[in-house]
């Protein structure tokens, strides 16, 4: 308001000039034309705002359907503590991985039932640190009063606290992350020691746990069929050991024959099947490791592009640079996925160039735009016609060498499933490709570390869309606590998760390492543990919120010595360097290139990839803990703070939608993002009357459904446009307990008038919890890029405990609420 107060006092004086003194009509065209253009630029949404509701011409239209029957998981699965290894270069942080023993004194697996919901409840795990569990437990009667649902919420969550006090639970959901170790394992050999028998038979439950009616798979387990999930998922269960003949092939293979086969797959797909050496490399669009060698000021140098993207591309390029293959026409199987992956066509007349760019409508969320096509044009011409020797040498060694320092800095973790799939056959094949490479120690470190993305459910096994959840899911579970005054009650587990959280803090990388684009990261805190090195701006946040808060509570005052002030400085240090230049926060890192870069998105099935954008909630959540920080260290980079918290507030206003509401970039959906846009501007001390808020509360008011809930299906993150269903997985209705928690954070953050409305969602949240204390599991609840949605399990309990919290302490008896049910 001020710099538009200024243009118009400029352009008041300006016409009065031209009044008072004659002046051509060209010199009075060009002053008009300059204020409009300067009014159009303070109107416009910033490049990080995703867009509205995509057209109804490309919204997504199928629904998945599952089947009635399911897979049973053998009994005999057991989480444990990950041990310590030689072969590390660092400790371990000790999270979860899953052993199978003799089934004889294990208890049954529960049915899965896909077709009533595709999300696994997490049984296993639960089950198992239930009977591990020595305290008292919640009495089975219903809690009469919202604090005592509370108590009882908390007794039971405590329960499945690890020992080491952090919370972990099944983060999968994707389906295009099992396959990548999968055929790795196969390629190297290796595949009884990576995959014993017992893996690969819960590998099959989950496969074919999760096709669907069609004989498809999705891109994850919300999603209806696509080419992307189908081919690779496909290949999986064949190499897993499914004969082709089984009716479950039989029905996959028919429906990648209905889209034109696996010469229709989106690029990753196509991409794993050409180092399987079931598709020829002539049919994949360039990986050069050459731009690697391109100056650090070039605008497409790919230490430019988002971390997540380029560290997948990086291990793509070297093993693209040496076209490597598995010698498929010498195994039974691979030789056999050469017929059975491409329908009514043989292999060795396929035109595999004409192919490069084929990809099925359903599969085709992310267009590749005309400018990477002719980029990919040029670069096929120039490795028909070269590549220089020299340059390719250098530009792999360069890339391998890149690949190893990923792997020291991340204790063999890398960032995330597909490099670390990825990785783990780039090691191998580095060692010699050989029986003698599996010895290797880079190979050997990698094996050792598979363990840490798998996760065991009713539904099968699965690969995990990191190693963990972990920061994540206690940082919020300990705000929840202190939100409920429930801390010194729960005094035991508040230490434990104190203790944890100010162990895995990040303390490496103090300087950064810029010759491989890390900038300093010493004081963040990762998704999932500190050993993996990639802390994000919103779990730093987090998790710096819950110890400021836990720093204050009187039973925790002899813990606070295990943090100095310099470590918490630090904190404040990383979430201020974290600022993008438009005001807000990106995840991993600041972002380093431009809003055009999308036009070259080589990734058909995933939008908002080529950079780190800033986003509403990792701004929102970067925001509250250092105004949180302000009020507890006043004197430490206050005017900073200040300053960073109002450009904050800016952007978060610029991202607002006209109906009020924000989009949920990283949870499902517009009600994750509108507890966060809330949050934020009131931090940043906007009166809860202003117009962005009230906007807001409107929106969510008008979307509360008959039972006071609230819920969304995928398509909303999908379409960008608030989708509301009769009902949702898992639920008798259209709401769920997770969505109508945020809704409730938000309005009550806000101090909706409408008490009635926020009693209406507190009663559906106290009718859903179970006789146990747990709540169930019903819609999936997180996403990354648009279009692939992820599990979060803990979500079910935190924020049910967070809203019936705060309900209880603080806005029900402000408001002269009902307090007992």
């Amino acid at each position: 308001s001020k710099r538009l107060g200024v243009i118009v006092e400029a352009t008041s004086r300006a016409s009065c000039a031209m009044i008072r003194s004659p002046v051509s009509l060209e010199t009075a065209a060009l002053t008009g034309g300059v204020c409009v253009a300067v009014l159009v630029w303070l109107r416009q949404r910033p490049s990080s705002y995703p867009g509205d509701a995509i057209p109804k011409s490309k919204r997504l239209k199928r629904e998945p359907k599952f089947k009635e029957k399911s897979q049973r998981v053998e009994k005999g699965w057991q989480p444990c503590t990950e041990g310590q290894s030689e072969v590390l270069p660092h400790p371990v942080s000790g999270q979860q991985i899953w052993v199978y023993t003799s089934g004889k004194a294990c208890p049954d697996v529960p049915e899965f039932h896909p077709a009533e919901n595709p999300n696994s409840a997490d049984i296993i795990f639960r089950n198992a640190k239930l009977q591990a569990w020595k305290g008292s437990t919640p009495k089975d009667h219903a809690p009469g009063d919202c604090l005592s649902a509370v108590r009882k919420g908390f007794s039971f969550y405590q329960m499945l606290q690890c020992d080491d006090g952090q919370w972990a639970g099944d983060y999968g959901g994707p389906h295009f992350l099992l396959p990548g170790f999968v055929i790795s394992a196969y390629i190297t050999g290796n595949m009884d020691k990576i995959f014993p028998e017992s893996h690969r038979k819960a590998i099959q439950a989950y496969l074919l746990n999760h096709q669907q009616v069609d004989g498809g798979w999705g891109t994850h387990i919300e999603s209806p069929s696509t080419m992307f999930g189908t081919v690779l998922n496909y290949v999986a269960l064949r190499l897993v050991g499914v004969d082709a003949k089984t009716l479950e092939c039989e029905k996959g293979r028919e429906f990648m024959r209905q889209h034109g086969g696996a010469l229709y797959a989106p690029s990753w797909a196509k991409f794993w099947l050409a180092v399987l050496g079931v598709y020829e490399w002539k049919g994949i669009a360039p990986v050069p490791p050459e731009m690697w060698l391109l100056p650090s000021w070039f605008p497409l140098h790919p230490g430019r592009f988002w971390c997540h993207c380029r560290m997948v591309y990086l291990p793509m390029c070297w093993l693209y640079a040496r076209r490597f293959t598995y010698k498929a026409a010498d195994d039974p199987v691979t030789s056999a996925l050469r017929c059975e992956l491409f329908p009514d066509q043989t292999y060795a007349q396929i035109d595999w160039r004409r192919h490069v760019h084929s990809v099925a409508v359903i599969d085709n969320y992310s267009p590749i735009h005309p400018f990477m096509r002719w980029l990919q044009e040029a670069l096929l011409v120039y490795e028909r016609f070269g590549p220089w020797k020299w340059l390719r040498k250098i530009s792999s060694d360069f890339a391998l060498e890149y690949i190893n320092s990923e792997d020291l800095e991340t204790n063999f973790l890398t960032i995330g499933p597909v490099s670390k799939a990825l990785h783990l056959l780039v090691s191998w094949v580095e060692a010699g490709g050989d029986a003698n490479a599996s010895e290797s120690r880079s190979f050997k470190a990698h094996v050792q570390r598979v363990p840490a993305y798998l996760w065991v459910a009713e539904d099968g096994m699965k690969v995990q869309g990191y190693n963990g959840s972990m920061a994540w899911d206690t940082s919020f579970a300990m705000q929840a606590a202190v939100d409920s005054d429930l801390v010194s009650e729960f005094k035991d587990m508040s230490k434990k998760a104190w203790s944890w959280l100010v162990k895995e803090q990040v303390r490496s990388l103090p300087y950064g390492d810029w010759k491989h684009w890390r900038q300093p990261i010493q004081g963040g805190w990762g998704f999932s543990t500190a050993e993996q090195a990639w802390p994000v701006s919103d779990t730093t946040a987090e998790a710096f919120k819950a110890v400021l808060l836990l720093r204050k509570q009187s039973c925790m005052k002899g813990e606070s010595g295990q943090m100095p002030d310099q470590h918490l400085f630090d904190t404040v240090r990383f979430l201020l360097s974290y600022q993008n230049g438009d005001g807000g926060w990106a995840t991993y890192e600041n972002n380093r290139g431009w809003s055009w870069y999308k036009l070259m998105n080589p990734s058909e099935v995933f939008g908002a990839i080529m950079i780190d954008y800033s986003y509403v909630e990792c701004s929102s959540s970067a925001m509250q803990a250092l105004m949180l920080f302000t009020e507890q260290f006043p004197q430490h980079r206050a005017g900073e703070i200040a300053r960073a918290v109002q450009r904050g507030a800016r952007f978060i206003e610029a991202m607002q939608r006209n109906d009020g509401s924000w989009y949920g970039c990283w949870g499902n959906c517009f009600t994750y993002g509108c507890w966060f846009g809330i949050e934020g501007l009131l931090c940043a001390g906007r009166p809860r009357s202003c117009a962005a808020i009230q906007k807001c509360v409107k929106f969510l008011l008008g979307k509360q459904n008959a039972d006071g809930g609230w819920g969304e299906d995928f398509s909303s993150c999908f379409d960008r446009e608030y989708a509301a269903r009769d009902k949702l997985y898992g639920c008798d209705s259209g709401s769920t307990v997770v969505q109508t928690s945020w809704a409730l954070l938000a309005l009550m953050a806000a101090k909706c008038e409408d008490s009635d409305a926020i009693q209406r969602g507190i009663g559906l949240l106290w009718r859903r919890q179970l006789p146990t204390g747990d709540w169930p599991q019903e819609n999936i609840a997180g996403v990354f890029n648009r279009s692939v949605g992820i599990t979060y399990t803990s979500f079910r309990n935190v924020f049910p405990l967070w809203a019936l919290g705060h309900f209880a302490k603080e806005y029900g008896p402000r408001h002269g609420c009902k307090l007992v049910f």
